[in-house]
């Protein structure tokens, strides 16, 4: 517990296979509470909320047990969550980029939007946008059965929903003050002093899915969500090994990727067996990560990525930000929100996504 507690925290509630991760965070951004409770089997999956009602008895035991703020803002993320950067014409009034932005998502959303909630944000224009004298507008679609699971779960556990928001927006938020902002460049010659181009960062959190968001600062200027996370693998696990998926879990993080498999205490078949999915689930989320970076890249505007950055209990399993490193060759690092600091790297892990759905947009 950190700092007093306040009638104005919100928490955030980050919902994967295994667990649910609440934390909670004062309209000033100080951290107050935190918790963790585990899910059983079949109550969500790959980012998909397969049984509201649950759902929402786990909550309710999360938030008495914890004493947490009933006022709860959630992450959704899932294939069936579309969010796509739409570059308009500069325009005016709110609903001159409504109409604009509806008649452009027929197109480039690939959902029936009569099945789907819609919303739109104005962002600030990239360099090149505001050169053309253009705007952008990052668009987000998702299923309503979707946004109808959580919801309902969310107020049977008797919570008020702040609002939903996309899962790698509030990576994006938590990470943001993660690195300090480069210094400005002075061209001495000229006596000017300018602002610096903020790079752009991958930002991935290797959950029960993978969540990856090419960002510029706090502009989104990418996203996607890969079905396979470090749940997969641990899926892998204990279909070989014959054990539960919370045994797995446990064995993927005793056994890692840094260590020989002779020096790692235990059944010699199962830290065999944990260090070949380990190895070759690494090779397939650096595959997801290599894939994004491309797919990004093809893109009109695409500017290049300069650093990956990962958060997610993935990036807590020893010797797994090295693998990735390694399969990748670019710069990556693990996230650390400053707000997170002093806490293990496994809870660090696990609560920056949800701390970021936390904070105030």
């Amino acid at each position: 517990m950190f700092g007093s507690r306040q009638n104005s925290a919100v928490v955030g509630l980050d919902i994967e296979a295994g667990s649910v991760a609440a934390i909670e965070v004062s309209d000033d951004g100080l951290l107050q509470r935190t918790g963790i409770a585990p899910l059983p089997p079949g109550v969500a999956r790959e980012g998909e909320v397969l049984d509201a009602e649950a759902l929402g008895i786990a909550l309710k035991d999360l938030f008495g047990q914890y004493k947490l703020s009933r006022s709860v803002r959630v992450g959704i993320g899932n294939q069936r969550v579309i969010v796509r950067t739409l570059r308009l014409p500069r325009l005016k009034s709110p609903e001159e980029i409504d109409a604009a932005v509806r008649f452009q998502a027929a197109d480039k959303i690939p959902m029936p939007l009569d099945q789907a909630v819609v919303e739109w944000e104005q962002v600030d224009p990239s360099p090149e946008a505001a050169e053309l004298g253009q705007m952008d507008v990052v668009v987000v679609a998702a299923r309503r059965e979707t946004v109808a699971g959580i919801t309902a779960a969310v107020r049977a556990a008797g919570l008020k929903p702040m609002g939903i928001d996309v899962s790698a927006f509030g990576m994006i938020r938590a990470l943001q003050g993660d690195i300090p902002p480069p210094p400005p460049i002075n061209y001495e010659d000229r006596g000017e002093v300018v602002a610096p181009v903020v790079p752009a960062r991958l930002l991935c959190n290797l959950g029960d899915v993978t969540n990856l968001a090419v960002a510029r600062g706090s502009t989104c200027l990418f996203t996607r969500i890969s079905p396979f996370g470090v749940e997969g693998i641990a899926q892998r696990l204990s279909e070989r090994r014959g054990l539960t998926l919370e045994h797995s879990r446990q064995w993927l993080m005793h056994v890692g990727l840094d260590e020989p498999v002779e020096r790692i205490e235990g059944d010699p078949a199962i830290v065999g067996a944990a260090r070949d999915v380990l190895t070759g689930g690494a090779e397939k989320l650096a595959g997801e990560l290599r894939l994004s970076l491309d797919f990004f890249g093809a893109q009109e505007g695409a500017v290049a990525v300069e650093e990956i950055v990962i958060s997610g209990a993935g990036s807590a399993i020893p010797g797994m930000p090295g693998a990735l490193q390694r399969e990748l060759g670019y710069q990556l690092r693990v996230g650390h929100p400053p707000a997170l600091a002093g806490m293990p790297e496994a809870d660090i892990a696990r609560f920056t996504l949800p701390y970021g759905l936390a904070l105030a947009e």
